[in-house]
């Protein structure tokens, strides 16, 4: 697919599927570029979706089929629209920096990377009652093959990343402040106290849905 030129081809691109439950356009939307004006356009639209769909169909879905409806706060950002949210202070890492994961067409191979930042409404009510982030943390961390994950207080939003080599870490701005878990390291607390943490969540993948006629999203 060429580089988008147009309204049109925008919206074409759009349109492209990138697993079960999500579609590019999903991805697209950033109060960067409605306010400033600054356009959210791919140079390497290919490897947007193809990184894309690694991180819909590894991360995402699991998600949407456990906990239903995953709503998005940040999705993919156009190297100049993040480039000009780091430069004015709009909470955009530098393009070059390694925790960097909305640009999906930064890198490809062993440095692809593609990640949003996501919130789950069902556990969001529970944490706005005083519900431990730690809980929904360990539950992605014991069931979903994720390479970073960074929380944040409002709605316990969190960067959800993924990558070919998974990093495996846990980060956060909420009390307990830093890294909960380094990359090769184990988790600080048993499988049976984390499971103890998450012991009310729904069964994993367990939201049934019609069947499916057509498994090839591309």
């Amino acid at each position: 697919m060429r580089q988008p030129r147009s309204m049109w081809s925008l919206e074409t691109f759009g349109r492209q599927r990138l697993s079960k439950h999500f579609y590019m356009r999903d991805f697209m939307y950033s109060e960067i570029n409605g306010f400033h004006g600054v356009p959210n356009v791919p140079t390497q639209p290919d490897l947007v979706l193809e990184n894309g769909r690694q991180f819909c169909t590894q991360l995402l879905d699991p998600l949407e089929e456990t906990f239903g409806r995953i709503a998005l706060r940040s999705g993919y950002r156009s190297a100049e629209l993040n480039a000009y949210g780091n430069k004015h202070n709009l909470n955009c890492a530098r393009n070059d920096n390694p925790i960097e994961c909305h640009i999906w067409d930064l890198n490809a191979g062993d440095q692809a990377v593609a990640g949003a930042t996501v919130v789950v409404p069902w556990f969001a009510d529970q944490y706005a009652q005083g519900r431990d982030w730690q809980d929904l943390a360990w539950w992605i961390h014991d069931h979903i093959t994720y390479s970073e994950m960074w929380f944040f207080p409002k709605l316990a939003a969190f960067n959800l990343v993924w990558r070919p080599k998974p990093q495996r870490t846990i980060s956060s701005y909420i009390a307990p402040r830093g890294m909960l878990l380094r990359a090769g390291e184990d988790a600080g607390e048993t499988l049976f106290q984390r499971q103890q943490r998450y012991a009310d969540f729904p069964k994993f993948r367990g939201i049934a849905y019609p069947q499916r006629i057509l498994n090839d999203y591309r």
